[in-house]
């Protein structure tokens, strides 16, 4: 067993071996430019960039050119809320999301708030869950557009999408998902969950940093999108710049990969989360689940440890890679604004870890991985007791 055990897999995931194979012809004799079309260079680059697109789009159920690449889920993000609040500014310029969402959600909504929005920010139930009535009675006549991600980034809930998406569509409105964990871990359908507008990362689900898409629906009516970066009319006018072949290039073999993998994938990591769980539980008290326990990422635990500092507990663990929330907001002193708005205490939520398994992860590591936590929170406990 290779130490130290990395247990952070919604921080990011190791790159496939496949995926790496992939691409490092795109860094050596296949450099040519995407949109150069005037000789074999370009030619070559562009191929391979369609193919990705193509791979991308079948694990979404989306259309390839229904596909924009962009650097990841945060410009993403930026794009689906700040070029749909321009584009239908004739609409309206309301947005609907939860309290829960990831940051680059929620900034970008408090920065078009300052631009002269209006924003809703629904709280979810304590299981983490948004209540679709209350989605519903939010919505209102100058509603542009809908933000609700897919899985949550720190405690795994998945929301049920497919529910507020047909709300979305039935009242007139956008719906966006931030799906950057969702995607490639659980089945995702833009068409069955009526998507307009999702985000993906790559480097979430094995393939490379630097490399994300916006999902930007064309059949069944067009989504309009005001670019937010200029500069060529790259990706079908909406995000100008010269594409990262090599990067989109892994992006979609990643895609291809889980797409083959996924079912018995889930199976395997929701075995070890169980056995995780388990073990935690057995060995010591005063531990909880922060939200659902039905509806989540199969290799997403999200535990609190009662009586002890989430931050002293992972410093006392230098051979377990664990994190206590988004790897975004892991340099704040505040506490995880995603328990928060569970209603869970201050206490609570500084003493909750995030554990995140992933591809290569053993019942070996697992065993470990438990055995060193619950030795360490009994000690920090017998240093502090409550």
């Amino acid at each position: 067993m290779r130490k130290p055990v990395y247990l952070d897999h919604h921080a990011t995931t190791p790159v496939y071996p496949r995926v790496l194979e992939v691409m490092l012809p795109f860094f050596g004799a296949k450099f040519g430019n995407a949109a150069s079309r005037s000789h074999s260079f370009g030619w070559e680059a562009e191929k391979a960039v369609d193919r990705a697109r193509k791979q991308v789009a079948e694990l979404a159920g989306a259309a390839p050119r229904e596909i924009v690449f962009t650097s990841g889920a945060t410009e993403s993000d930026n794009l689906a809320l700040k070029g749909a609040l321009e584009a239908y500014r004739s609409k309206g310029a309301h947005i609907v999301t939860v309290a829960t969402e990831h940051k680059a959600v929620l900034d970008t909504v408090r920065r078009l708030e300052r631009l002269g929005c209006r924003a809703t920010v629904l709280a979810p139930g304590p299981d983490g869950l948004l209540d679709p009535g209350r989605l519903r009675g939010a919505i209102v006549a100058d509603t542009v557009v809908v933000s609700v991600m897919y899985a949550n980034n720190e405690i795994g809930v998945l929301q049920p999408v497919r529910e507020i998406g047909a709300i979305c569509r039935e009242m007139g409105v956008l719906f966006h998902c931030d799906a950057a964990q969702a995607f490639g871990k659980t089945p995702v359908d833009v068409e069955a969950d009526h998507i307009d507008l999702m985000s993906l990362s790559a480097h979430k689900m094995y393939g490379p940093k630097g490399i994300g898409a916006l999902y930007v629906r064309r059949r069944g009516g067009r989504v309009a999108l005001a670019p937010q970066v200029d500069g060529g009319g790259h990706e079908f006018g909406m995000r100008s710049g010269t594409l990262n072949v090599p990067a989109a290039v892994g992006f979609g073999e990643a895609c291809a990969i889980c797409g083959r993998e996924m079912a018995e994938e889930a199976a395997r990591l929701r075995t070890l989360r169980d056995r995780l769980r388990g073990r935690l539980e057995a060995g010591l008290d005063g531990v909880n689940v922060n939200g659902s326990t039905e509806r989540r990422l199969d290799g997403n635990l999200n535990m609190s440890f009662a009586a002890v500092d989430a931050d002293s507990l992972l410093m006392s663990l230098p051979e377990v890679a664990l994190s206590t929330g988004s790897a975004c907001t892991s340099a704040t002193v505040a506490p995880s604004h995603v328990l928060r708005a569970l209603g869970v205490s201050e206490a609570i939520a500084r003493s909750s870890v995030r554990f995140g398994l992933g591809r290569f992860n053993t019942e070996e590591e697992v065993d470990y991985a438990a055995g060193r936590v619950i030795e360490a929170v009994r000690r920090l406990r017998e240093l502090a007791p409550v």
